[in-house]
């Protein structure tokens, strides 16, 4: 019973303190950090990188990276960045190592059952349009575009994130805004 109290109050804890705990070596409050921040390094990971298979290996390599380097982490209340920073460098050495990058044909999901094949190649063709559209950006706006609508970032944690001012950051992704705002347009 007061197992369940204590990981209860543990899952509601704010990051200071469940990092905190987790730089001292509790398991528990480190997998709550892995249950808190698993899906949006995969939405980020994903959108990276195009491909679903190597998506969950880059997560854990990033969880297993932090657990061994926790002594790096300066602030305990700023590990969401840290982590987000630990997958994108992982995710980025990952992409230079899969030059030529890998095709968004091998990536697409299934299609829900009840969806009609017209839906489905619509679906198909909008996220081929999407992929090939973020992959035409300069890196820099294909990371501002990715963390702040995939990962849901502030501009100033993209700043943060990627080491530049917040004006360069809202720059880079008013820049990438616009393009993929053209170059969607047909999917309106």
């Amino acid at each position: 019973m007061a197992g369940d109290r204590f990981r209860s109050a543990l899952e509601h804890a704010d990051d200071r303190i469940v990092a905190g705990r987790a730089m001292d070596g509790d398991v528990a409050a480190f997998a709550v950090l892995v249950r808190r921040y698993t899906p949006m390094m995969r939405a980020y990971t994903q959108r990276m990188l195009n491909a679903s298979a190597e998506v969950d290996d880059i997560v854990q390599e990033t969880f297993v990276t932090a657990w061994q380097r926790f002594a790096e982490l300066d602030d305990p209340s700023k590990v969401k960045s840290w982590l987000m920073r630990i997958v994108s460098r992982k995710a980025v050495d990952r992409i230079r190592a899969l030059r030529p990058s890998v095709d968004i044909d091998d990536v697409d999901e299934p299609a829900p059952p009840r969806s009609s094949p017209e839906r489905v190649a619509e679906a198909r063709a909008g996220i081929e349009a999407l992929g090939a559209a973020l992959q035409e950006l300069p890196a820099a706006q294909r990371e501002c575009w990715v963390l702040r609508e995939m990962g849901g970032y502030s501009y100033d944690e993209i700043a943060d994130e990627l080491g530049i001012s917040v004006s360069t950051a809202r720059g880079l992704l008013a820049r990438a805004r616009k393009y993929m705002i053209v170059r969607m347009e047909a999917w309106r």
